[in-house]
């Protein structure tokens, strides 16, 4: 995928600008209100650029991008994931507490990161995996590139500030892994995490056989 001008990014990447707002109109006037002053030769190919990052979002939102889900089945997953370019599988339970809070943190992730496919799954619903991936400590979460785990966080570990990581730590973790193109969390969805964060109970790393 080709580099998006960093203007096009910043248009895309405001708030209340979602690609499911089905408004290029809007971001495409937002675009040449803040280039008033800049060549008509590159005005014209950021306006190019746009249309095609917004036309691409869409067409990988109707394949499935953009959201959080839960695959109820391994083979599924594997499926899912060996065809995507960029995914990241959350192995969860759901009376584990900290999983709930991974789950929120990606919840918000998703539809901000099309190019990259968020997924689910119940470890009871997948023994296969669990053992082939040496899954023993929840949440545990694996970003895969082609179908290759390329990293893998085990509870909290490497986000910092325990249970009260941000949005923003999660992202750059996976950015660093390669499994996210660039970052788009903004000051908004991190005040939100953090006040949805206040009201949880302190869990611990919670294991399993």
């Amino acid at each position: 995928m080709s580099r998006i001008d960093a203007k096009v990014a910043s248009i895309l990447d405001r708030p209340n600008n979602a690609i499911d707002s089905d408004d290029e109109d809007a971001l495409i006037a937002s675009l040449e209100e803040d280039d008033d002053h800049a060549f008509s030769t590159l005005r014209e190919q950021r306006i190019q650029q746009l249309h095609s990052e917004f036309s691409r979002a869409k067409q990988m939102k109707e394949s499935g991008s953009g959201t959080f889900t839960e695959i109820k089945d391994e083979k599924a997953l594997m499926d899912i994931t060996t065809s995507t370019k960029y995914a990241v599988v959350h192995f969860f339970k759901t009376d584990f507490g900290r999983c709930g809070i991974m789950d929120r943190h990606l919840d918000t992730l998703a539809p901000k990161h099309f190019d990259t496919r968020f997924l689910r799954i119940n470890v009871d619903n997948a023994p296969f995996l669990v053992t082939k991936l040496k899954v023993q400590v929840l949440p545990c979460v694996i970003g895969f590139i082609d179908g290759i785990g390329v990293d893998r966080i085990v509870g909290f570990e490497g986000l910092g500030n325990g249970d009260s990581f941000t949005t923003k730590d999660l992202e750059a973790r996976l950015l660093a892994a390669g499994v996210l193109v660039r970052a788009k969390v903004t000051a908004s969805d991190r005040l939100a995490i953090k006040k949805t964060q206040e009201k949880e109970e302190d869990f611990t790393d919670d294991e399993w056989d």
